[in-house]
């Protein structure tokens, strides 16, 4: 039986219950670990898991490509691992975040840590999600997946694997189009434009063309190998690569679309085991991650007639990583990790004008920016009878240098610490606690970004964020009821946020809390029928105003949020699946930077998976079933978004019906 969510919430009381063994050391999480084939109707990541955790809300930017905040907070202050490796998107307006870089029909799972409780990777403040890409293996085995849906959504995804006791390989690919999706009202992305009538901002109208009014919203291709070679009894070696190419992908409520967006990721994994007391494991990392990333105004009606007086921002980003650690067991209670963990990061932008505006031509935007990062860490777990205690430090020196030299460079230190504490009294109940602070440095965008009028939106004196964060929770298993219930508070010092007022330097350090509460469980109605339901409600404030401004409330705090799911497993590897999926009205925003109030919805669901045969399993699908009209996305100007006559921003609906059909085939 696929029970959804429940497990998920027993994954963690099963770790508990099993011995310390040599399973790696974890942290309060959440674990998704049915997220490709049938459960993914598109590669638009950030979707599926707003739809399967009510803490994830969605940022809506396109048909693709979307972004997610986590406990109140989005960017940076969420850190994204796909395998360990980290990849940045090059767009400074958010239009390709790291989310949107996996290959989703080769995901195994995703585990979800809320909090500044990871202390391997650099910046985890709000928490990090950590992707999994499925491991090769030695029977030869595949799956061809076939998709369809409303506006002419079409994806062919495949991947094979094989080998044998010294080398394994695997190999994945997909490949999706789809036109522009209409809401509720039945409007595209032109319409949408369109309707909100936005002003003409110097010279730039947002209106798309008339030739390209109708044009596919994007076209995406991705292909993933992987080969492990068992290179002794204790060494193996891992080398994956993936390389994403999209084309054409619009963002109606940008001024500008992606003319392509184009990443490789290259990553090399070598692990040694039982060398010795103090190293049961040692594994090294190596990565390389890039992006090209070119903004354009190509299908706009500022462009001109023929888009002669096209306007771009071609940006790119390279990350390259390093990380060594090393685990070692003390005794049947104690675990010990110790590592290094260092890395460059480059973010360069020009912008180019053709035409009329051929005088902004070499300008720069992000001015070819390296931010290093050298760090230490160190983990401790400790059993005692029904008491668990994990412990973790790290220290970071980073430093971030314009390789122009027209910008002071810029140097950081810090220290990250938590502590996180089970106690489970029985085999029913559990009890947890934790206290975290970690820090992450401003990126290149925050402290050096330029307009095209050349004014600088950055601010270069900007201060590290910092969060210190409590939680506390508890879980109850009943016989028929799962429940797990967690609150958090988190004091952030020197947040760093936009100021829609200031003229230049828009953006500032300032003190913040956002506190919160998580709810989810499992209600268990007879052994065909289940009930998975889970709510999430935050609210962030300002500790003081900014800059001359009123407005005490954090932005992109989203509202209560419920996701409810009812699962009918009328057969075996076979089930019908009712969603709802609420959000409350936005009554609490921050009016003074472009936030506003957005209503309250509803939406339900329908999904069919139905396996044919041991090899045939098809899903039928129908999301947004009453065809509502309805936004996720507010409007906070830390994006550059659409603004009409009156200088509201434009808000993105998201897509009305939709109906789909998936079809896979494995062996």
């Amino acid at each position: 039986m696929k029970k959804g969510i429940y497990l998920l919430l027993l994954w963690l009381i099963e770790l508990q219950a099993a011995g310390m063994g040599e399973a790696t050391i974890m942290v309060e999480s959440t674990r998704l670990a049915d997220v490709s084939g049938e459960e993914v109707k598109s590669a638009d990541l950030a979707e599926a898991l707003s739809r399967n955790l009510p803490g994830i809300s969605l940022v809506r930017r396109s048909g693709i490509a979307n972004d997610i905040i986590l406990r109140g907070q989005k960017k940076d202050n969420i850190n994204v691992l796909i395998d360990g490796a980290r990849i940045y998107g090059a767009g400074p307006n958010r239009m390709d975040p790291p989310i949107s870089y996996v290959l989703n029909n080769t995901i195994d799972g995703i585990e979800i840590i809320e909090g500044p409780y990871d202390v391997e990777n650099s910046g985890t403040l709000s928490g990090a999600v950590r992707i999994s890409t499925r491991n090769p293996s030695q029977a030869f085995k595949g799956e061809v997946s076939l998709n369809a849906g409303s506006w002419d959504y079409r994806k062919l995804s495949a991947t094979v694997s094989g080998g044998n006791d010294k080398a394994r390989v695997l190999l994945g690919m997909s490949r999706e189009t789809s036109e522009q999706y209409e809401d509720g009202d039945g409007n595209n992305f032109s319409d949408q434009i369109s309707h909100l009538n936005p002003t003409a901002m110097a010279g730039m109208n947002p209106r798309y063309q008339a030739q390209y009014a109708g044009m596919d919203a994007y076209k995406k291709q991705v292909v993933m190998g992987k080969l492990y070679l068992d290179m002794t009894e204790d060494q193996d070696l891992k080398l994956s690569y993936t390389a994403n190419r999209s084309d054409n992908v619009l963002y109606p409520s940008s001024k500008m679309d992606a003319l392509y967006d184009n990443s490789d990721m290259l990553d090399l994994d070598y692990s040694i085991r039982n060398l010795g007391v103090y190293s049961r494991s040692l594994d090294i990392q190596i990565y390389r991650s890039t992006v090209e990333h070119p903004m354009s105004t190509f299908y706009r009606m500022a462009s001109g007639i023929n888009s002669v007086d096209e306007l771009a921002n071609s940006l790119e980003s390279d990350m390259r990583g390093l990380k060594i650690s090393n685990k070692f067991v003390l005794d049947k209670d104690t675990r010990i990790v110790v590592g290094l963990d260092t890395s460059l990061r480059n973010w360069d932008g020009t912008y180019i004008g053709k035409g009329t505006k051929a005088g902004i031509t070499g300008r720069k935007s992000i001015d070819d920016v390296n931010t290093g990062n050298r760090a230490v860490f160190a983990e401790i777990e400790k059993r005692y009878f029904s008491l668990s205690t994990k412990l973790g430090v790290r220290y970071d020196n980073t430093s971030i240098v314009p390789q122009t030299g027209v910008h002071s460079s810029r140097d950081y230190d810090g220290l990250s610490a938590f502590v996180f504490t089970s106690y489970q009294p029985d085999s029913s109940t559990r009890y947890f606690s934790g206290i975290g602070r970690a820090s992450r440095v401003p990126d290149a965008r925050e402290l050096y970004f330029r307009s095209m009028m050349n004014v600088t939106v950055g601010t270069p004196t900007l201060n590290k964020t910092t969060n210190t964060e409590l939680d506390f929770g508890i879980e109850k298993n009943y016989q028929d009821l799962t429940l797990k219930v967690r609150l958090f508070h988190s004091w952030l010092n020197d947040f760093i946020y936009y100021n829609a007022g200031n003229a230049s330097n828009n953006f500032e350090n300032v003190d913040a809390t956002i506190y919160g509460l998580d709810v989810r469980g499992s209600w268990f109605i007879n052994d065909e029928v289940y009930l998975d339901f889970g709510l999430a409600w935050q609210r962030g404030q300002k500790n003081q105003t900014l800059t001359g401004q009123t407005d005490t409330d954090l932005a992109e705090i989203p509202p209560l949020k419920v996701n409810l799911t009812l699962n009918y497993d009328y057969a075996l590897r076979s089930s019908a699946i009712i969603e709802l999926v609420a959000m409350d009205e936005w009554r609490y925003f921050d009016v003074d930077n472009g936030e506003q109030a957005i209503d309250s919805y509803a939406v339900l669901n329908l999904k069919l998976q139905h396996t044919l045969s041991r090899h045939l399993a098809l899903t039928l699908g129908i999301d947004n079933v009453m065809n509502k009209t309805y936004s996720t996305t507010n409007t906070y100007k830390d994006l550059t978004l659409l603004a009409d006559a009156t200088g509201d921003v434009m808000l993105i609906n998201e897509p009305g019906r939709y109906v789909y059909i998936n079809a896979a085939y494995r062996f």
